[in-house]
């Protein structure tokens, strides 16, 4: 299974990993998942620390990479034009783009965010 962590469940995954449900750590433990990060969501963290409003540095970013062996998936223009289409469920820009890439791609979100759910044809780990 190939699952992409949404930005929110990455940080937990690092800093507090007993906020994540069962179904969400069990997935990210299969050792056949491929589990993925969008580079929206590196931006998403960087942008939140630089405004003093998360305290995860790049140095936490880089650790959580590797620690939980994740592939950092670019963002592409197919995955942009997915943006076309989306119903407007959700108006944080960053959630939208990584819903778009995960419709684009065919992959789960590992997401705690009940919005994500509205999206028809998204499939939600949580």
């Amino acid at each position: 299974m190939r699952v992409l962590l949404d930005t929110v469940t990455f940080i937990w995954a690092v800093s507090a990993p007993e906020r994540l449900s069962r179904a969400a750590m069990s997935t990210l433990r299969r050792g056949t998942t491929v589990r993925e990060i969008s580079v929206v969501s590196l931006t998403e963290i960087a942008v939140k620390q630089t405004r003093g409003r998360l305290a995860f540095t790049r140095a936490d970013v880089a650790t959580g990479i590797a620690d939980l062996q994740l592939r950092v998936l670019p963002y592409t223009a197919d995955h942009a034009m997915t943006l076309f289409d989306l119903p407007l469920h959700h108006a944080d820009p960053f959630d939208r783009q990584i819903v778009a890439q995960a419709l684009a791609e065919g992959v789960a979100v590992v997401t705690p965010d009940e919005s994500f759910g509205l999206y028809g044809g998204l499939k939600v780990v949580w």
